[in-house]
């Protein structure tokens, strides 16, 4: 019988320290979110959307909210009130850009504040982003190095413009110095490329008068909405035919 009220006594002071404890844990501050995720549904892209997440104090001391953060610049939100006192509310309002997104996109918001509990509270938003037909470029190759090149030679190469969208590109090349052909001829800027086909060119940079580590950016105009402006790095290491033959001396044996 004594071993039962102790057993009683012990399982009382437990209850007793566990309920002061989640007492102690629900005060200061706490941020409720009405809702913490958000759906858009289908919207056209380039268009910016809106939504307000209301939140509410449900602590006994005041709540005050830090940053707010976004995981891209897409994304931009507004604090009504960055002190909100015990049963009062606020609102996030948050408003994401679909300009240069496509298809399914979840994105998240973080809001900092003082609440022990919850520090970073994420705010989700998703959106269905309808595409509607136009160009798309892409290349065969964003980067070309030539390695070793003789003095009073050029960067050359070959470039391949590729259109993987459903409207016709067009595009121009702009390097100061180079040269730019098609099909062996200088190149007529801007060139139009039908969807799914693709455009060739060669660029040739002259390097009279240089030497050593070489490289420069073909920069490419274009219609696509999306990659309105692209570019295209190539580079060499230039050498004159001193450096060359000591380069030759000195690796003979290694050559034969």
């Amino acid at each position: 019988m004594r071993r039962k009220i102790v057993s009683g006594l012990v399982f009382a002071l437990i209850a007793v320290v566990l309920a002061g404890t989640f007492a102690a844990a629900a005060k200061g501050p706490k941020i409720v979110f009405k809702t913490d995720k958000w759906d858009f549904g289908k919207i056209k892209q380039g268009k910016d959307v809106t939504y307000e997440f209301v939140f509410k104090n449900e602590g006994d001391q005041d709540l005050q909210i830090g940053n707010v953060e976004s995981t891209c610049g897409c994304t931009a939100a507004l604090v009504s009130n960055k002190k909100v006192a015990p049963g009062g509310a606020g609102i996030i309002k948050v408003t994401f850009s679909s300009a240069g997104y496509a298809g399914e996109v979840i994105k998240y918001v973080y809001v900092e504040s003082n609440d022990p509990s919850n520090r970073r509270a994420p705010l989700r938003i998703e959106a269905a982003i309808d595409v509607p037909p136009q160009p798309k470029i892409d290349l065969n190759r964003y980067m070309y190095d030539q390695g070793l090149v003789i003095e009073g030679e050029s960067l050359e190469t070959e470039i391949v413009v590729i259109n993987r969208g459903e409207l016709e590109l067009k595009f121009e090349c702009t390097l100061p110095g180079a040269v730019f052909e098609a099909k062996g001829k200088p190149a007529a800027f801007p060139i139009a490329v039908a969807p799914g086909k693709e455009s060739a060119l060669t660029v040739k940079f002259p390097l009279e008068g240089r030497v050593g580590f070489i490289r420069e950016f073909i920069l490419f105009k274009t219609n696509d909405p999306l990659r309105t402006t692209i570019s295209m790095t190539i580079s060499g290491y230039v050498v004159t035919k001193l450096q060359l033959k000591q380069i030759f001396e000195k690796y003979k044996s290694i050559i034969k």
